[in-house]
This record gives structure tokens, sequence and C-alpha cells, in this order.
């Protein structure tokens, strides 16, 4: 296993579990205590977990969110995957809005050239890549910039998105359950996504694989508001069932 799949593998047993240990991680992965410590302070210097004594903790379970630097790091061939099949549910023509997230980047950096577009978005970097694209009419989204996540938040764009409808939302997430539908570790972010998911007819998610199963501090919205989650084919078929069972369909590429 190479170390990125192995910082893969251990950043999401620490999602899933709260904390690891050494020992455990070095018979799991099959590698010594040694190379796991190595890994653990990759995954630290990236902003994913904090060492504790023996062992890590995901950000999560601290009140810490990575930033938008630290996210594109992990899972960009997931991400990438995940962005081209949601690539099939954009219009012919018409409206879409794109969330501040990695995977929506790598989504806005594969729009189409041969159709024309309105999109409508609170990313800072989504607005660049499409600024100068001559297919798209672009409508950017105003107020706070947050800049852990260089998305726009606040009333201002919240009164913004009351006044629009669009085709399609493409909807970034921190996590993704059942019961409590799609989270996020900022209320800022929760309420502007929550006006981007009634902004549009249909609400698309796009989420990773380690943000499935596990919740955060701040409810967006639940699944029956959400009608398709694209994520990528390592997502443990029991967490698909579920959400299945839920009445979310689900998308893996």
């Amino acid at each position: 296993m190479y170390a990125p799949e192995r910082h893969q593998q251990i950043l999401a047993l620490a999602r899933t579990a709260g904390r690891v240990d050494v020992n455990s991680l070095a018979l799991t992965l099959d590698v010594t205590p040694e190379t796991v410590r190595r890994d653990l302070s990759v995954l630290e210097r990236h902003g994913f977990v904090r060492r504790v004594h023996g062992g890590a903790i995901p950000v999560e379970r601290l009140g810490f969110e990575p930033g938008i630097a630290d996210k594109e790091a992990l899972l960009s061939t997931e991400k990438e995957r995940i962005a081209r099949a949601a690539l099939a549910e954009l219009p012919d023509a018409g409206t879409i809005v794109l969330d501040a997230g990695t995977t929506t980047v790598r989504l806005a950096e594969m729009l189409p050239i041969d159709r024309e577009l309105q999109v409508v978005t609170n990313s800072l970097p989504i607005a660049t890549v499409l600024a100068a694209r001559s297919n798209i009419s672009l409508h950017f989204v105003g107020g706070a910039i947050r800049g852990r996540t260089l998305a726009s938040v606040g009333p201002w764009a919240e009164r913004a998105l009351a006044d629009i409808h669009a085709d399609v939302v493409f909807l970034g997430a921190n996590g993704i359950t059942p019961d409590r539908g799609v989270t996020t570790p900022d209320l800022g972010e929760a309420a502007v996504k929550r006006a981007l998911v009634h902004a549009a007819r249909r609400v698309v998610v796009l989420a990773d694989h380690t943000k499935i199963g596990r919740s955060d501090f701040a409810r967006i919205v639940g699944l029956d508001e959400i009608d398709l989650l694209v994520t990528d084919s390592a997502i443990d078929d029991e967490l698909v069932a579920e959400l299945e069972t839920a009445g979310l369909s689900v998308i893996q590429a």
C-alpha cells in the first residue's frame, strides 16, 4: 500500500472511530509503528488530525476545520471522478449553482464549452475559474468572505440567493447521515448552503466517501431535500443501503 492510500485509510478510520492509536493502525495496515507515526505527522501537517499520546484524533472532534488548501491535498483522484460523473446532471442550457468546495471547483474546471450556461456561485475560486469563459454568464454572490473556505456568507449572500431560481445546485458537504442529513462545521456556511438548496429545482450533493456516515456541527438540510448524492466507489455498501433506504439516490463514481 502506498503512503497516500495509507493516509486516506487512517483518516477514514479516525473519522469513523473518533480516534486511532499507533499500535492498532500498525497491525491493520501491516506496517511498523514508526511508519504509522510518520503518516500521522503528515496528516497533522495537512491539518486533518491532531496528535495525542499514542495516536491521533480527527480535527473535527476538536472543533477544527481544515482549510481549502489542506482539503485539496487528499482524495484528488476521487474528487476528479465525482466531478466528472456530475457532468451528466448539467442541463443542456439554463442556470446552475455551484457551492463552495474543492470538488465543486473540479466541476467548474470541467464545465463544457459547447453550451451556454448561467452559473451562480458563492465561491471565489470558482468565480476565478469561470470569469473569462465566453459561454458562461457568471453571477457571484456577495457577502463576507470566510477565509477558511473562500466562500461568501452572511445576510447579503442569503438575500441575493432568495431572488433566484436555478435548474440545479451542486452542493458540497462535510458530513451526510440518514438521521441528520447534510452537515457542515460552520453555522454561517450552513445558512448559505441552505439558501443555495432552496434556490434550485434540483439538488445534487458532491461528497467523497470520507464524508458519508459522519455528522458535523451545523445542519444544512435533511435528506428529503436532496435529489442525488454523487460519491466515489470507496463508500461502504452498508452506508449506501442506509441512504437509499432513507430515500436518497446514490451514484458511485
